[in-house]
C-alpha cells in the first residue's frame, strides 16, 4: 500500500469531538432548516400535535418530523423508511433532531396528517423571498407539466381502454378454444396435459373478464367516465409520449431569479382553464398590484383571457392555429380586417363582410358577419369552399386582438417563458425520480408537491444569498 493515501486502523483508538454541534460546519444548509423551522409558528399554520395532551405517551414535536421532511427532500430523500434509516446514521441528522430516531410510520403519518400545515410552510418561504425583494416587479411564467401517480397505466381504465381490453381477452380465449380443439386430436397423454394447461388460461381470462365487468359499472358511474384502481384521484393524460396516469401540475415563476411563486395540482389533463387561477395565485404570492403573465399556447381560452383583464393581469399567450382553411392554404381569419367604427369586415378582394345576426354559443355572444358578393368574387377558390364565407366575432374580440398585438411587439416573451418555466420542471422531476409521486389522493400529493416546490425555493435561494446570508435574512 504505498504510495497511497492509507486510511486508519479500525481498531486504532480515536479522540473524537465531545459536541456533536462541530460535525456540522457553519456553512452546512442544515443549519438554514433548523433556523426557518424555529422561526415558524406551527400551531398557526395548522400543525396538529404543538400542544401536548396531558396524559399517554409524548409525541415528537411537530418541528422535528418538519425538519427532517424538509431536510429529506433537500437531498431528495422522500421515502419514510429511508428517512427513518438516515436518522439513525446520517450524523447532519443527528445534529438535526437532538438524535431523535422516529419509525417510519409515525414519519408517513405526519406526511399525512399535516397536509395543510407543510401547504402553509411552503407558502411562508415564498413570503421571505417576496420580503427580501426576490421577485420581478411585474412578470411571472406559467406552465404546467404532468407527473406520475402511484397508479400503473394498467390500473387506469377509460370506456375506450376498457373495450378493447375486454375485445383482447375475448381473441384470447377463441384462441386458446380452438387450440384445444386441436389438442385433443393428438395422444392422449399429450391432450390431457395440453387440455389442463389451456383450461387453467381460459379460466384465468374468465375471472379477468369479470373483474372488468365490474370496472365497467364503476365506469359508467364516474362523473369523467374514468377509473383508476390504486390511486382513485389519478387521471390518464396526454403528453408527448405515450401518455401517463398521475396528475397536471401548475406552476407560476418568477422571471428574476426563477423561484416557484405559486403552484398546483390538479387532476384534469390540460391548462386551457388554469390561465386567471394561477396569474391571481402569482400576483397575491408576489404582492403587486399589475402583473404581466406569459404561457404557451395551451392555455389560450378567449374566457381565461378575458378573466385576467378584468382582474388587472395582463396576459401573453400566443394564439393556437388551429385553422383548416390556413392547412389547406386558404386565406385565414386574419386576412379579414375588422373596422370598428362601421362594425364590419373587409375581405382580401376589398369586399364588405356586414353584420348579420348575433348568437350565444357554448356560454359566449357571437356576432356573424358575411358578404352578399362570394359566389361572383374571383378569389372565391382562395376563401371558401362553402358558398359564403362567414365570419364570428366574439363581443369581447378587442381583448384577444390587443393581447395579440402585444405578443406580436415582445418577440421575445416565449423564449424567456421557456428558459424561465422548464427549467424547474426538469429539475423536480430529476429529484422525485422515476416514480415521481409516492403518495395517493389529490390532498395528499398537493402536500408531497409543496414539500418538493420548498426544498427548490430553498436551494434557489441558497445558491442566490449564500447559507450565512440566508441564514441572516430568517432571523431578520
Amino acid at each position: 500500500m504505498k504510495r497511497f493515501i492509507e486510511g486508519q486502523s479500525r481498531t486504532q483508538g480515536t479522540l473524537l469531538p465531545e459536541i456533536i454541534d462541530e460535525y456540522v460546519e457553519e456553512s452546512n444548509p442544515v443549519r438554514i432548516v433548523d433556523v426557518f423551522v424555529d422561526e415558524l409558528d406551527l400551531e398557526q399554520l395548522g400543525f396538529t400535535g404543538v400542544n401536548p395532551a396531558d396524559t399517554g405517551r409524548p409525541a415528537y414535536h411537530p418541528a422535528v418530523l418538519l425538519k427532517l421532511y424538509i431536510y429529506g427532500y433537500l437531498n431528495r430523500i422522500q421515502s419514510s423508511r429511508r428517512l427513518e434509516r438516515e436518522a439513525q446514521r446520517n450524523v447532519e441528522l443527528m445534529w438535526l433532531l437532538g438524535r431523535l430516531t422516529p419509525d417510519f410510520k409515525t414519519i408517513a403519518n405526519f406526511r399525512k396528517d399535516n397536509g395543510k400545515g407543510i401547504r402553509g410552510v411552503c407558502r411562508q418561504f415564498v413570503v421571505l423571498c417576496r420580503e427580501l425583494g426576490l421577485f420581478a416587479d411585474s412578470l411571472a411564467a406559467i406552465d404546467g407539466s404532468k407527473f406520475k401517480a402511484v397508479n400503473n397505466r394498467d390500473r387506469n381504465f377509460t370506456s375506450a381502454k376498457l373495450k378493447r381490453r375486454m375485445q383482447e381477452i375475448e381473441a384470447s380465449i377463441e384462441r386458446y378454444l380452438t387450440a384445444m380443439d386441436s389438442a385433443d386430436r393428438q395422444e392422449p397423454g399429450v391432450a390431457k396435459v395440453r387440455n389442463e394447461r389451456l383450461q387453467d388460461k381460459v379460466s384465468a381470462l374468465k375471472k379477468r373478464m369479470k373483474e372488468l365487468k365490474s370496472v365497467e359499472e364503476q365506469i359508467k358511474d364516474s362523473p369523467d367516465h374514468q377509473i383508476s384502481l390504486t390511486d382513485p384521484d389519478s387521471r390518464s393524460m396526454k403528453t408527448r409520449g405515450q401518455g401517463i396516469v398521475g396528475y397536471n401540475v401548475q406552476t407560476a415563476v418568477d422571471t428574476k431569479h426563477h423561484l416557484i411563486v405559486t403552484h398546483e395540482v390538479f387532476n384534469t389533463g390540460t391548462d386551457r382553464d388554469q390561465l386567471s387561477n394561477m396569474a391571481v395565485r402569482a400576483r397575491d404570492a408576489m404582492g403587486v398590484e399589475q402583473l404581466e403573465v406569459v404561457a404557451d399556447r395551451g392555455y389560450y381560452k378567449s374566457e381565461e383571457i378575458l378573466a385576467c383583464e378584468e382582474t388587472g393581469i395582463t396576459p401573453l399567450v400566443p394564439k393556437a392555429v388551429t385553422s383548416r382553411a390556413n392547412r389547406e392554404g386558404r386565406f385565414d381569419r386574419a386576412d379579414f380586417i375588422y373596422d370598428e367604427e362601421k362594425n364590419e369586415y373587409a375581405c382580401p378582394a376589398g369586399d364588405r363582410l356586414i353584420w348579420r345576426f348575433a348568437r350565444v354559443e357554448s356560454g359566449k355572444l357571437l356576432n356573424r358577419y358575411w358578404s352578399s358578393n362570394c359566389q361572383q368574387c374571383q378569389l372565391k377558390g382562395q376563401c371558401t369552399p362553402g358558398e359564403q364565407r362567414r365570419i364570428s366575432r366574439w363581443e369581447h374580440e378587442e381583448v384577444l386582438e390587443a393581447m395579440q398585438v402585444r405578443v406580436d411587439q415582445s418577440p421575445d416573451c416565449m423564449r424567456i417563458r421557456r428558459e424561465t418555466v422548464e427549467h424547474p420542471f426538469g429539475t423536480l422531476k430529476s429529484w422525485m425520480g422515476h416514480s415521481h409521486f409516492l403518495t395517493r389522493g389529490l390532498d395528499r400529493v398537493r402536500t408531497e408537491m409543496s414539500l418538493h416546490v420548498l426544498a427548490y425555493n430553498m436551494k434557489r435561494m441558497i445558491n442566490i444569498m449564500g447559507v450565512q446570508g440566508l441564514m441572516a435574512a430568517i432571523k431578520a
